[in-house]
């Protein structure tokens, strides 16, 4: 009987491991990078640069240190940095952002449901097109689910994004913009950053809990 039961216990446990392979289980608690406590100069513990150039800097304002995209690439390249241990489906995600620097593009934005750096949701606010807009990123292709035209202003913003099922809303320093609705990317996967082309940005408190259903 001893026997019997420790072989169901290896099958079980074995049976589980390769379900959580092949099935992430999303995340279940609240979580937050302020990039104080990382080393100037390299990429903050946990973050993949996919794309483009990351690393933590101090602002030189009470900000502290920001985790900003350097890199200024010449053609319409999307520069991505995920959080590898992170898997949510329903969430709130926000992140407060401000333009530095791009000729071709400015600002950047928010990843959610990524399995990788070309399959992903993107909210993304380009103050130099003075535009605010959702997609989503499948094979690498980029495809409009909403836009709204924004005003620009210098500084910081707070991008905010909660997606329930396949309802997204945007919003941008506390106001609703956009929605939309889309079930492509389904189950959970990681949250990141993202900027684009030439866009330099500075990135900070990024923040992501679950909702539920």
């Amino acid at each position: 009987m001893k026997i019997y039961r420790l072989v169901l216990t290896i099958t079980a446990t074995l049976t589980f491991s390769l379900f959580a392979a092949h099935f992430p289980v999303a995340s279940q608690e609240e979580m937050r990078w302020a990039f104080e406590k990382d080393a100037h100069g390299r990429l903050p513990a946990g973050f993949s640069a996919a794309v483009g150039e990351w690393k933590v800097v101090p602002s030189g304002e009470a900000q502290g240190n920001v985790l900003a995209q350097t890199f200024r690439n010449a053609g319409p390249v999307y520069n991505v940095a995920l959080v590898d241990a992170t898997r949510y489906a329903d969430l709130e995600l926000s992140v407060k952002l401000m333009a530095i620097g791009g000729e071709v593009d400015q600002g950047g934005g928010v990843v959610w449901r990524a399995a990788d750096a070309e399959n992903y949701y993107i909210a993304r606010h380009n103050p130099l097109e003075e535009n605010f807009r959702v997609y989503k990123v499948v094979g690498g292709r980029r495809t409009q689910l909403h836009t709204a035209s924004v005003s620009r202003s210098p500084g910081w913003h707070v991008l905010r994004v909660t997606m329930r099922g396949d309802a997204i809303e945007c919003f941008l320093d506390g106001r609703k913009y956009l929605e939309a609705k889309d079930s492509t990317l389904a189950g959970p996967g990681k949250i990141g950053l993202w900027s684009k082309a030439d866009a330099q940005t500075w990135f900070d408190d990024l923040t992501v809990k679950p909702l539920a259903k």
